[in-house]
């Protein structure tokens, strides 16, 4: 069954566009046909991670009316597939977010999963993407504040009668200051899909302007998004194999034995 999951947050910078695009390549890792809208219409970031910060055709001209949906999406060299948005401030003034649930069935002709980047926050801008989820993960941290957005978010999915798929807890440093995960559990009262711990690898990416999976295959970051893919798409993933193939091809490059 196709599904679209909208990747959304209470607050800014807890890395749910970060979020977005790795389990994007990581089903596509894992065999899944993935479409990566990056509907975050304001501040979309999608083109920019992935080296394609402008593009012929993107989702404000499907939105505009003035291209098919398919004649935005563009193929990463992984084989992943981006709709990317547009940058220019003139184009927003035009667009009615509200407009793009009448695409939704157009975006699952594309592909089987459709991960959707939207805005941060509750705006209009942000229930506008989430009206038109057949669910989704919100990605927070383990702080109060981002903790008591999410719940916030949570609540409003349960207003729009959204299904909340489950909750990733990123930039996770297990340090004592943090929140611990079972108190993350139980505040949000909802499945806690993953965490994603802190990692230089996932800074690298951005630099790289790639998918840390695609960029750090073995790191921790890297398998935490594949396990969560394996669970969206219902695939068996073995982390600890993944981590000794590329430690066992790291090895090799340089004439070494693990």
């Amino acid at each position: 069954m196709k599904r679209l999951i909208v990747v959304t947050s209470g607050k800014g910078g807890v890395g749910k566009t970060t979020t977005a695009i790795n389990l994007g390549a990581a089903i596509n890792y894992l065999g899944g046909d993935v479409l990566v809208i990056d509907a975050n219409l304001s501040t979309p970031n999608v083109g920019v991670h992935l080296n394609s910060p402008e593009v012929p055709v993107n989702l404000n001209h499907v939105l505009l009316k003035k291209a098919e949906p398919y004649e935005a999406v563009y193929e990463h060299e992984s084989g992943m597939k981006i709709m990317p948005s547009s940058l220019s401030i003139k184009e927003l003034r035009k667009i009615k977010p509200e407009k793009i649930k009448d695409f939704k069935e157009d975006f699952k002709k594309i592909s089987d999963y459709v991960i959707v980047d939207s805005s941060a926050g509750l705006g209009h801008e942000a229930t506008s993407v989430i009206g038109m989820a057949d669910e989704i993960i919100i990605v927070t941290n383990p702080e109060i504040t981002a903790i008591t957005d999410a719940l916030k978010t949570i609540k409003l999915a349960e207003q729009m009668k959204v299904p909340v798929f489950g909750v990733i807890v990123s930039r996770v440093r297990k340090d004592r200051i943090e929140m611990k995960p079972e108190t993350v559990k139980e505040m949000l009262e909802v499945p806690i899909l993953g965490m994603i711990p802190e990692d230089i690898s996932v800074k690298e990416s951005l630099n790289l302007k790639d998918a840390v999976v695609h960029t750090h295959p073995g790191s921790k970051p890297a398998r935490a998004y594949k396990e969560i893919a394996a669970r969206i798409i219902g695939v068996r993933y073995d982390s600890k194999r993944d981590r000794n193939n590329f430690l066992t091809k790291l090895f090799s490059r340089f004439g070494r034995k693990k």
